[in-house]
């Protein structure tokens, strides 16, 4: 018996008669009976009743203006597969009518084959009633659909849909081919985009959308709470209008879409893929350009146009118009084929015309997912500003090959590590192995670390080898002599069989082997560097005939295969390597390889050097800490990316390898290190190994070093410095403007300094200020001048300027004033000092931390100038002065102007740019920077460097917060230390501590006497208590009496702490300490100065 509901009908109809809210809640009391099995079939039968009460098409649409909703059948295509040819669906006021937008997006999913969506989880976002959900989950059987909307409304009548077509007309379940219904498959949820999904760790398959994309005229409106109860006209706008999003698209009206987009990075599988309804709107190249930049490859799925909806006001794209270049594109009537711009379209809408746009639908699949994956994942943990340069399109698949997973690399690196920690000089611990394996699983060469050096550029690398031996006569292939000194070019000092290390001489060498060996034999070189035809290295015998060349003369080989080391799963024959492969590599010779051949970033250089004498790796490794500090980390970083991809899917040790044959004994003497150079390699203070730890002495049984004896900034590098590095390697195309630092480098210089540059003023670069003075240096050498540099200064410099050979002058400071150097110090030091070249570290002195104020600078500028002096300005190791009261910065225009000034400078301190390796330096004087660019092989920073640089500078310049903050912040941070660490050398005692009015006696007690620091990153001080002490320093109990000289020795074989000595501070009997550590690394130092005062003197 078939009931009446015409009463109840009548009722219902009444309370929807009052208005589209009553309506709205007359439906969902619908809704809870469809939810409650008991009371769900009678229902849907009412639901049916109704439908037909509204039957034909005029009476429907005359129920949707009279009673605010609607029930009426949507058809779907009729075709093979499609069980059903029509969807019943119910519509409110207040959501969205599907209309052209959405049926042309259901046409283009339609062209998807049938598996795409089969056993799949789909989401669906701006699902509106949830029509396009239900269809796809009716066609194609997906595992689940969510319909995701923002709008509370629209999901509540979606799951009356959902109903409607679950249940037929009698209220019995429709089964499909797998014995179930729609309610199995589908649900809806109000959701923000795909937040249900990711609050609820659902992870799709198939993530499709057809959502706004204009901007709402009245920006306010969007900021109104969403709710159930809100007005019908405000949840209805939601469908055709977004709100800004942050995002660099919203000035096409698309954040929305590229918020979707990149939410759907996070919780869409690996093989998973989007497909998204576009309008032409903002034109075709920047549609595509949406999905390209962020990693996608797209496939045009369906496009047309249609007829721009009455409802939506374009007043917003005129706005975008009339403020940027941009021109958006709708054409007149569906016939029009020529564009017209939002402007004219809005005129013509208003004037009575019919205005159409494209309407395109893509299908969006990751490129590499797992890889883009990690880049979104970096990005949206506190770099979302970031996403706006990523630029992840690409014309060619090798570009995206190389770009894409190091920039992954890049982002897991700068999200898991909060600072970049300490290397080694010879190179990043982890790059090295990554050559040694590549080396060994490739070509079958047995190397470890501690074969590999690893150098700026081919060119330094070069230099340094060169001025390490310092021979007499040295051949260089003539494709390698372009970076090294003039001097050595033009000498032709070469008469003679005893080197003078002073009169380097050079001679350029063709590459043709047959011809280089016939200039050995004749000029007897004890230095060659070439490289080899490409012909030549195909086979090993023209290598073996340089080697064997060159033996016979005690001649020291570096020979350079940048040109045929391949980075290829498959590389081409290289006879040298093949050599290896089954030879020792002979002492005497050595492999240069500059990495230069990359498919992203050109000009981005490393190189590595390959010896097999240990000797030969130690030196080598040291001039780099001379001569360079160390080798850029993103350089290593990058090549490290490039030799992983080549490894990751290789099994370990799969090759044994071959036994190798012994070099032949060179049979004349070789040259060995230049005197210069051995003097300061064997300095115990420089790369200090790891030692034997004395456990017999209660060190920790753990061996790792703690390097208080660094100059590196390793605190937390703050997000805005992380956020300008990937930057700069995710952009493309960078401007020059964009890379030029120049202008924030000079207002660097005035604003902290007062000093304006004028006249002929030039600014350099390099990798670190490090290279810029060792070329400073080498300008002293050249005038003939002598390098005055006071009594606690940076150990390292003085080493550096040593090993080069230059005429040092040591001038002597005073403990009363913080071992500064003061006006009457060097007026009475300068006299008779030939052509002086005076090396000042500040505002801030490294190492003791003393602040130079602004009187005292002035003084020692104004004697430089009397007496006629070079005045070298050392900044790099300034910009953390935390002692307000003696830094309130200089003004030095007038005096620094009246003398030969050099500004050497970087920004670690400054701007916090650990991990970019930055040095700057500015000359005021013609002579001076003629004399340096008599020295071309400078390593020069990479645009990347450079662009990041400029960004931070920017931000300095405009006060950023965030970068504020941070410098702020490190400040803290090393005042805080700076008492601990005072406290530990002074108080060292556990559970027992002293106040600062102790008297000399009590601090002598306790260890140390410490010079007060008011900035920078290390301090000095004096061990007072230890001088004299006895030590056990080995198993055998041999006593040690501890002195100035191995007190650095005792500390670190006993705790595995390396500071530095007086030998290396200049200041009798103090040491350095450095506190710019990572925080664990800090705790366990303070316990291990506690640790060695327990041993000596006792608990």
């Amino acid at each position: 018996m078939v009931k009446d509901y015409t009463v109840a009908m009548e009722e219902f109809l009444k309370l929807c008669e009052e208005s589209g809210d009553s309506a709205y809640n007359a439906f969902k009391a619908i809704l809870e009976k469809l939810e409650n099995p008991s009371t769900r079939s009678e229902t849907r039968v009412f639901l049916a009743s109704l439908q037909r009460r509204f039957e034909s098409k005029e009476s429907s649409l005359k129920c949707f203006s009279d009673y605010h909703f609607r029930i009426h059948d949507v058809l779907l295509a009729n075709e093979e597969g499609q069980n059903r040819k029509k969807l019943t669906m119910m519509e409110i006021p207040s959501i969205f009518i599907p209309e052209d937008w959405s049926f042309t997006f259901y046409e283009g999913i339609n062209r998807h084959p049938d598996s795409i969506f089969r056993d799949k989880t789909v989401a669906e976002l701006g699902c509106g009633n949830g029509w396009i959900s239900i269809a796809l989950a009716e066609k194609w059987c997906p595992s689940k659909v969510y319909g995701l909307d923002i709008n509370p409304r629209a999901i509540k009548v979606a799951w009356i849909n959902l109903y409607l077509n679950a249940l037929d007309e009698n209220g019995l379940p429709i089964y499909d081919q797998d014995k179930k219904t729609l309610l199995d498959r589908v649900e809806f949820h109000e959701s923000d985009l795909l937040a249900y999904c990711r609050d609820h760790s659902i992870i799709l398959d198939r993530i499709v959308g057809c959502i706004p994309q204009i901007l709402n005229p009245n920006p306010e409106a969007m900021s109104k709470m969403i709710t159930e109860n809100a007005s019908e006209e405000f949840l209805y706008s939601l469908s055709n209008y977004c709100a800004l999003q942050g995002f660099f698209e919203d000035q096409f009206g698309l954040g929305l879409i590229a918020r979707a987009v990149e939410e759907g990075i996070e919780v869409i599988q690996p093989m998973g893929f989007m497909i998204f309804n576009i309008g032409g709107r903002p034109g075709q190249a920047v549609c595509k350009r949406l999905f390209e930049r962020r990693g996608f490859r797209i496939t045009k799925l369906w496009q047309t146009k249609v007829i721009q909806a009455a409802d939506t006001d374009i007043s917003a794209l005129v706005e975008i118009e009339k403020n940027s270049h941009h021109r958006f594109e709708f054409f007149m009537g569906l016939a029009g084929d020529q564009p017209i711009c939002a402007r004219t379209a809005w005129a013509y809408g208003k004037a009575g015309g019919r205005i159409s746009h494209s309407l395109s639908v893509y299908s969006c699949e990751l490129r590499q997912p797992n890889q883009v994956k990690k880049i979104f994942d970096f990005l949206k943990n506190g770099f979302q500003e970031v996403s706006g340069a990523l630029d992840l399109s690409f014309d060619d698949d090798s570009v995206a090959d190389e770009k894409i997973p190091f920039l992954a690399y890049l982002a897991s690196i700068l999200k898991e590590n909060s600072s970049f920690p300490y290397e080694p000089p010879a190179g990043s611990t982890r790059f090295r192995n990554l050559i040694a394996s590549f080396m060994r699983i490739y070509h079958h060469i047995p190397l470890d670390i501690n074969n590999v050096v690893v150098f700026p550029s081919r060119a330094v690398a070069i230099e340094n080898a060169l001025r390490l031996f310092s021979p007499r006569l040295a051949i260089v292939d003539e494709h390698l002599t372009g970076h090294l000194p003039k001097q050595w070019l033009t000498s032709l000092a070469i008469e003679g069989n005893e080197s003078t290390e002073d009169m380097l001489t050079v001679l350029q060498a063709p590459r043709q082997s047959d011809l280089l060996i016939e200039l050995i034999k004749k000029l007897k070189p004890q230095v060659v560097v070439t490289g080899m035809a490409k012909f030549e290295v195909i086979t090993s015998s023209s290598f073996e005939q340089l080697l064997e060349a060159t033996r016979e003369i005690g001649c020291r080989l570096f020979l350079d295969i940048s040109d045929h080391l391949e980075l290829s799963s498959l590389p081409a024959i290289n006879g040298v390597l093949k050599y290896l492969a089954g030879n020792i590599l002979p002492p005497h010779a050595a492999i240069l390889c500059g990495l230069v051949k990359n498919q992203v970033y050109s000009d981005l250089e490393v190189a590595f050097v390959i010896s097999e004498e240990e000797n030969l790796f130690s030196a080598l490794s040291k001039t780099v800490e001379l001569l360079q500090g160390h080798t850029a980390v993103s350089s290593q970083y990058y090549y490290g990316c490039l030799f992983h991809e080549l490894l990751a899917f290789q099994l370990a040790d799969r090759h044994p390898p071959a036994q190798r044959e012994p070099a032949k004994e060179t049979s004349m003497k070789m040259i060995g290190f230049a005197s210069s150079a051995m003097s300061t390699l064997n300095d115990p203070e420089l790369s200090t190994p790891l030692p034997p730890i004395d456990k017999n002495n209660s060190g920790p049984n753990d061996p790792v070093i703690i390097h208080m004896d660094m100059d590196q900034n390793c605190l937390p590098t703050p997000s805005a410095v992380r956020a300008a590095i990937f930057e700069s390697f995710a952009r493309q195309n960078m401007t020059d403007a964009e890379t030029d630092v120049g202008p924030g480098i000079r207002d660097l210089i005035s604003s902290k300094y007062g000093l304006p540059l004028t006249g002929p003023s030039e600014i350099i670069y390099a990798d670190s200020p490090l290279a810029l003075f060792t070329k400073l240096v080498l300008c002293c050498i050249q005038e003939g001048g002598t390098l005055c540099i006071p009594f606690g200064s940076n150990g390292n410099y003085i080493l550096t300027a040593k090993f080069l050979k230059a005429n040092v002058s040591t001038i002597p400071t005073l403990p009363d004033n913080g071992f500064k150097l003061t006006e009457n110090i060097l007026k009475g030091f300068l006299p008779g000092v030939k052509r002086p070249w005076v090396y000042l570290s500040g505002p801030t002195v490294n190492p003791t931390g003393s602040i130079y104020t602004k009187e005292e600078i002035e003084g020692v500028l104004s004697i430089c100038s009397t007496d006629g002096a070079r005045l070298v300005m050392d900044t790099s190791f300034s910009g953390l002065e935390w002692k307000r009261e003696t830094w309130g910065g200089w003004d030095l225009g007038k005096v620094g102007s009246e003398l030969c000034l050099s500004v050497l400078g970087g920004l670690s301190f400054d701007v916090l740019t650990r991990g970019l390796d930055f040095g700057f330096l500015v000359l005021n004087n013609a002579d001076v920077i003629e004399l340096f660019h008599g020295f071309p092989g400078l390593s020069q920073p990479h645009g990347t460097v450079r662009y990041a640089v400029k960004k931070l500078l920017d931000m300095r310049e405009h006060k950023a917060e965030v970068l504020a903050e941070a410098v702020a912040e490190h400040k803290k941070t090393l005042e805080s230390r700076a008492a601990k660490l005072r406290e530990a050398l002074c108080f060292g005692r556990k559970g027992k501590s002293f106040s600062s009015s102790a008297d000399s006696k009590t601090l002598e007690r306790c260890g140390w006497d410490v010079v007060d620091c008011h900035g920078g990153v290390s301090m000095v001080a004096k061990p007072s208590a230890y001088i004299g002490k006895p030590l056990m320093l080995n198993k055998f109990h041999e006593e040690t009496c501890l002195t100035e000289s191995n007190i650095r020795e005792a500390i670190l074989k006993t705790t595995g702490l390396s500071i530095n000595s007086a030998s290396w501070t200049g200041i009798p009997a103090h040491c350095r300490f450095t506190m710019a550590l990572e925080e664990n690394e800090f705790k366990q130092a303070l316990e291990r100065i506690q640790n060695f005062k327990e041993i000596v003197l006792g608990s």
